[in-house]
């Protein structure tokens, strides 16, 4: 048996034939239907990896963290990638100002992300 969201089975009980707008047009499809048909693609590894290094390392740049690499919700590998990308926008933004330090963080990260889950995830321990 399918349940139905309580704000929206009443509509579509109510028009099941024979139902048409006021202008005499067939009625829209409600929330429910046009939602379940466009389901969210996961997001890959590497990709949550690169999300999370980013923004880890703007945080890290501006002095706004605190505490260690689990509190972040990074594992060690991740960590060790973000120390990377930090130190690389350090220099970069004492020499070429914030937007190309932004800019090369990005693209570090995604870069040694994609490299460290290029085969899966890595299975050597559960903070690897």
């Amino acid at each position: 048996m399918r349940f139905l969201m309580p704000g929206l089975a009443l509509p579509a009980l109510l028009c099941t034939t024979g139902c048409t707008g006021p202008d005499g047009s067939a009625p829209s499809p409600t929330t429910a239907s046009a939602s379940a048909s466009a389901s969210p693609q996961p997001t890959s590894d590497a990709s949550l990896c690169t999300r999370l290094v980013t923004y880890w390392a703007r945080r890290t740049l501006a002095d706004d963290t605190y505490g260690d690499y689990q509190s972040m919700g990074l594992s060690h590998g991740q960590y060790r990638i973000l120390l990377d990308v930090v130190a690389a926008g350090r220099s970069a933004r004492k020499q070429q100002g914030a937007d190309v330090t932004g800019r090369l963080m990005d693209r570090q990260a995604r870069t040694a992300c994609a490299a460290r889950y290029r085969h899966g995830t890595p299975s050597t321990g559960p903070w690897t």
